[in-house]
This record gives C-alpha cells, sequence and structure tokens, in this order.
C-alpha cells in the first residue's frame, strides 16, 4: 500500500509544472532570513554615500569586493563604472542574467532617517543634492544577498548567472550621451555569455510592503527625451512687433502637443504622455530675447505610435514657428525602450512569485508610464521584470512619497521580500532547465 501511494505522489508530481516545484520555498525563506542583517546593512551604507549615474565609484567598489569575497572574478569599469561576474553552477542547466542599477538621483533628501545622505553634486551645470531617492541602493543589496545565496550554493546548482550591476540607469548626464544598459551590451557585456532570460525587480512606493506586482507583455513605457529650440528674433519687450517672440511660439507648439495627443492619438488603444520640464528664455523683463529652449519626456507603449507622435510634433512645432516667422529644431533622444515582459516567460514565472508572497499579493499591474533601460536587456533576450512593494504597514501607497521624491521612504521589509522572490525566480528556473 505504501508503495503504491508513493506512485501516486510520484505521477501526481510529474503533472505539476516544473517550476513550481523545483525550489522549496522554506529554503529560500532560511537564505534570506540569514541575509537580511547584511542586507539592512549595505542599503544603508549605499544610502548614505549615494552617487550619480557614471560616478558609481564607490559602490562598483563595494559590489566588486563582496563578488571576489564570493569566489567569482568581476569585471569592472563596463560603461564606466559597471560591474558583472558569472557563477558556475555545478550541474549542467540554463544561463540567465540578473541585473540590478547603482545610481542615485539629483534630489536634496528631505526623509530625516539617521542614515539620510548629506552628498551633494553637480548635475548638468547646477549644484543639486544626491539621494537614493529611487531605491537602487536597496536594488544593489538584494542583487548582492542573492549572489551570496547563490554562491553558497554553487556546487548543486545547475547552470550559470550573471550578475549584472549597471550604472546610469536613470540617464546621462549629457543628454543624449551613451549610458546604462545600452553601454554596457555595446561595451561587450555579453559577447562571451549568451542568457536565454533576464530578470530584473524595482521597489516601487505604489505597493503595500508585502506585494509583488507583474504584468505580462508591456509593463513600463518607453522614454524619450526631447528638446526644443525656437529661434525668433529680439526685441525690446514693449514692442514686440519689431521682432519674433520665440516664447509665444514655444507655448503654442506646447499646447499644440497636448491637443495632437487627446484629438490626434488613439489613447484608449495606448497611453501617450507628453510633458515639458524646462522652459528657458531670456535675461531680462524686457526684452524678448531670440531664442526658447523646451525640454520634455514621451512616454509610450508601442514603436510606432512614438513614431507617429514624434513626427506629429515636429510638424506642430515646424508650422507655428512658420506662421510667426521663426524656425523651430526638435531633436528626441531615446533613453529606454518600453519594458515589456515576454508572455511565456510571465506565465512561468509568476508561481514563484506566488510561493514567496502567497498568490493574494502578487498584483497584476496596470501599464505604468515610469521607464526602465532594463528593456536593453529585454529586448537581447526574453526578460521578466517585477516590481516589489516598499510602502509600509498603515500608509496608504496612493498617499506615500513615490519613487523620485525627496521623501521617498523604502520599508526596509522590502529587501527581504525583494531578494526572497528574486532568489525564488532564478532558482525555480534554473532547476526546471537543468540537464538530468
Amino acid at each position: 500500500m505504501r508503495q503504491r501511494r508513493v506512485g501516486m505522489l510520484v505521477a501526481v508530481l510529474m503533472t505539476v509544472p516544473a517550476w513550481v516545484r523545483a525550489q522549496p520555498a522554506a529554503e529560500v525563506g532560511q537564505a534570506v532570513q540569514a541575509a537580511t542583517p547584511q542586507l539592512q546593512a549595505w542599503r544603508r551604507d549605499l544610502h548614505q554615500h549615494p552617487e550619480l549615474g557614471g560616478q558609481e565609484r564607490r559602490t562598483a567598489d563595494i559590489v566588486a569586493r563582496h563578488l571576489r569575497a564570493l569566489g567569482l572574478q568581476p569585471r569592472t569599469g563596463i560603461a564606466g563604472t559597471g560591474v558583472a561576474a558569472v557563477l558556475k553552477g555545478g550541474r549542467p542547466g540554463p544561463k540567465i542574467l540578473i541585473r540590478a542599477d547603482m545610481d542615485a538621483l539629483p534630489v536634496r533628501e528631505e526623509t530625516g532617517l539617521p542614515f539620510a545622505s548629506q552628498v551633494t553634486a553637480t548635475y548638468r551645470g547646477q549644484p543639486v543634492g544626491v539621494m537614493h531617492a529611487c531605491g537602487h541602493d536597496a536594488h544593489v543589496a538584494i542583487l548582492l544577498g542573492v549572489a551570496q545565496a547563490l554562491a553558497a550554493r554553487r556546487d548543486s546548482l545547475p547552470g550559470e548567472v550573471m550578475f549584472v550591476f549597471q550604472p546610469a540607469e536613470e540617464g546621462p548626464a549629457v543628454p543624449g550621451a551613451p549610458f546604462g544598459a545600452k553601454l554596457m551590451l555595446d561595451e561587450g557585456l555579453l559577447r562571451d555569455f549568451t542568457p536565454e532570460a533576464a530578470f530584473g525587480l524595482h521597489v516601487w512606493a505604489g505597493l503595500q510592503v508585502g506585494q509583488i506586482g507583474f504584468r505580462s507583455g508591456p509593463l513600463l513605457a518607453s522614454a524619450d527625451e526631447w528638446s526644443l529650440t525656437v529661434t525668433g528674433r529680439q526685441t525690446h519687450g514693449s514692442r514686440p512687433w519689431d521682432g519674433v517672440d520665440p516664447i509665444t511660439v514655444g507655448a503654442q507648439v506646447l499646447l499644440g502637443t497636448q491637443s495632437m495627443i487627446a484629438r490626434q492619438v488613439n489613447i484608449a488603444q495606448t497611453p501617450v504622455v507628453l510633458t515639458a520640464g524646462q522652459f528657458n528664455s531670456g535675461v531680462r523683463f524686457n526684452i524678448i530675447p531670440e531664442q526658447a529652449t523646451l525640454v520634455g519626456t514621451l512616454r509610450t507603449f508601442d514603436a510606432q505610435v512614438r513614431e507617429d507622435v514624434i513626427a506629429r510634433f515636429e510638424r506642430i512645432a515646424t508650422d507655428y514657428a512658420h506662421a510667426a516667422g521663426a524656425t523651430a529644431a526638435l531633436t528626441v533622444v531615446n533613453n529606454a525602450p518600453a519594458t515589456i515582459n515576454d508572455p511565456v516567460l510571465s506565465q512561468r514565472v509568476r508561481p514563484s512569485l506566488e510561493k514567496v508572497a502567497g498568490a493574494g499579493q502578487v498584483v497584476e499591474m496596470p501599464l505604468q508610464t515610469i521607464a526602465e533601460d532594463f528593456s536593453q536587456f529585454a529586448n537581447r533576450v526574453p526578460g521578466f521584470y517585477f516590481l516589489v512593494g516598499s510602502t509600509g504597514a498603515g500608509i496608504d501607497p496612493a498617499q506615500a512619497p513615490a519613487n523620485h521624491s525627496p521623501r521617498f521612504l523604502l520599508d526596509e521589509a522590502a529587501l527581504a521580500n525583494g531578494m526572497a522572490a528574486m532568489l525564488q525566480v532564478t532558482t525555480d528556473y534554473l532547476e526546471a532547465g537543468a540537464t538530468r
């Protein structure tokens, strides 16, 4: 009878997808519990010593030293300050990539934390505070913890894992300059390593700590940085008819783009956001200047829609300028394509997330108009990117300071939750693809 029951159990297990049964959640939980004090220490140290994109030298040194202590041989200096290392398991299996971003933002911290940043720097010619206002300090700590846990079981681990610590996710210091994930790829990050899947995560103030957000297909928008220069003719402010006012033309163009989004783009099918974040012109109250410059961002989820909106934007700018006797020059630089989760990989990964968070805590997300250059990796190989709740109990996520706020406040339980989720996802994936 006992032998028959064992046979029935084996038969049942064979009907369960391999990625669901691959790695017991209890083993992941033990690894995370052991690492939690170190996760907190890493995160607080990095939070107190943030570095802007392209300047992450101290952060990269901490990462490289820890990877070496794990017996790995990290490559450093990729895309300036990027670090990568490959862990080879003791059993045959798939190759995967896990990525964390390292850079901070030009934001003056207002959290009041005992380990709050006091760092200042210069960004695009302006003095700024520097803060991990987006949570990349947490991402680095989480990936270091995952690397430590996987290295501890390397002899029984199937396959190979590339850990990627990426600089400058938030964009380049100089508009249009190469940066981040694309620059790492252009410099040969994957020349000798071809993963079959790439994974990434982001701590997210819009979710309660304990929740995990995901979406199959498009999740995050593409991000374009645009700059519009309107050239008119300078004159005295009391005699506008003697010149051509570029400020008025710039304002008309900006309003025209908003009408274009509302009346010419099918936003019921795919969202589009076009925002101006800067409008610079003139030096004196009674002089109409020669030039006005507008700078902003365009967010889309579809490549064809993006091209159509840019073409319409350029036509609006040119026509308004021509009508006024001015000229307009538009430049658009894509900082990140849309982040699109591979549908097959999404279906495969969701049970792993549910094992560590619980099915009721894995939330299907609506489209998010934020952007991420993890998409550069996901465009090379199937990718999966998920969000880890970081707003503490008793705080409404809808009212919590958002990522990029000077008051962005991470509940440090998100560190353990993020490590558990990523460790479960990666070990399940590797075990399911192990060559037996």
